[in-house]
């Protein structure tokens, strides 16, 4: 096994974990509420804590990247996730939960920020476009932290035990995995001393950005009330209600499976174009459904167009960082946290207004944004890539 191949794989693990953990604890916060007696009122304000702190954790693996490298902050931050949301399950009050929590939120951003570091890294060395492949593997374990949770209800476990199991695993997969992540070189900056902020503008990272933005308001309107609307407004039965989360998230795996052979082949511009529309057309077609099938196939339909955004954008942010030190991989990941709470609060007020109709129209009208910024993410075409890691340097596995 070469040496890119090893550091793909490892990369590819700490995606994995990361959706393991994130999509286990987000399956057990009802469990968590009731255990704790919180109100909704105080669960919004545990669930905003999240990615108000992640948001700073991003910032902070932006300054200790360069200095660092980001694997050697994603060896540490991974692990400290893992026992973070376990620590969630042992909290006696919510006085606790709160900074438990915050942790979390803090150790989340900063494995979001430099697990796409070192994805953009190992791309650069490939030479050929790889991140959605990665976001693919955050996606599968998203997937299994959620079949963790049915598990653990189905067995009658407690919390502690349910997420312990959780966070057990993710340990054992961040240990066997944080040796094949590529060395500190691999992404500092040629002068670690040197500030390496002012060579990255902000202005090409604000057009990149705002898709991701769209992206995540879109996506917590579908994760948040998807089920609710083909329930209570399209008349559905709960058992057809969950259909169109799962057959979003189904179809945002299958697009990041294809994608990258996508982009090597057409450019992510146009990808991200396509994409854009794509999601645009399904979330209009969401909000003029007239029965359950057709908002399913509309959800569908959304996963499949925007699940490209998020990893080109980060593909885009690497092209923007002469010095591939990551402080712009890092500030592109504040805007998923921007989508999450803009989604929450946009998506909820418009429902408790007007209606679910026209909260989802609200996304609809956001994603047009995705498909006129598109050419932002041309930065990434023809850029010169790292030439491969020669195979004379293999290792094996």
């Amino acid at each position: 096994m070469t040496v890119l191949t090893r550091s793909r794989v490892g990369v590819a693990a700490f995606y994995l974990v990361q959706g393991l953990c994130f999509g286990g604890l987000l399956a057990q916060v009802p469990t968590l509420q009731h255990g704790l007696g919180l109100s909704d009122g105080v669960l919004t304000l545990v669930l905003l804590l999240v990615p108000v702190v992640a948001g700073g954790g991003s910032v902070l693996a932006g300054v200790l990247a360069p200095r660092l490298g980001s694997g050697t902050v994603l060896r540490v931050a991974g692990p400290l996730v893992a026992v973070a949301i376990f620590g969630t399950a042992l909290a006696p009050s919510a006085g606790v939960l709160f900074p438990v929590v915050a942790v979390v939120g803090l150790g989340l951003g900063l494995v979001d920020a430099t697990m796409n570091m070192q994805g953009v890294a190992v791309e650069r060395q490939a030479g050929r476009s790889l991140l959605n492949s990665f976001h693919a593997a955050w996606s599968v374990g998203g997937i299994l932290g959620s079949l963790a949770a049915v598990l653990a209800h189905g067995q009658g476990w407690s919390l502690p035990v349910a997420l312990g199991a959780v966070a057990a695993v993710a340990l054992v997969i961040d240990l066997v995995a944080a040796p094949r992540l590529l060395p500190p070189d691999a992404d500092l900056a040629p002068d670690a001393a040197a500030p390496v902020t002012a060579a990255i503008p902000w202005r090409p990272i604000l057009a990149i950005g705002v898709p991701v933005t769209i992206m995540y308001i879109a996506d917590s309107a579908t994760s948040s009330w998807s089920t609710k609307y083909v329930e209570d407004v399209l008349r559905s039965s709960a058992t057809v209600a969950p259909l169109g989360l799962a057959a979003y998230l189904a179809c945002q795996l299958l697009a990041r499976l294809g994608a990258d052979a996508q982009v090597n082949r057409v450019g992510p511009t146009w990808t991200v174009r396509v994409g854009g529309a794509v999601g645009a057309a399904g979330l209009v077609l969401v909000a003029l459904a007239p029965a359950p099938w057709v908002a399913i196939a509309g959800f569908a339909l959304t996963g499949l167009g925007l699940a490209v955004v998020v990893p080109l954008a980060f593909s885009a942010a690497g092209a923007l960082d002469p010095t591939h030190s990551g402080v712009a991989v890092a500030r592109v990941n504040l805007f998923n946290y921007v989508g999450f709470v803009l989604g929450a609060a946009l998506i909820g007020g418009i429902a408790q207004v007007s209606s679910l109709r026209w909260a989802f129209a609200v996304p609809a009208a956001l994603a047009l944004a995705v498909i006129a910024l598109a050419p932002a993410f041309r930065v990434r075409d023809g850029v010169s890539a790292r030439p491969p890691i020669p195979t004379s340097q293999a290792s094996g596995a």
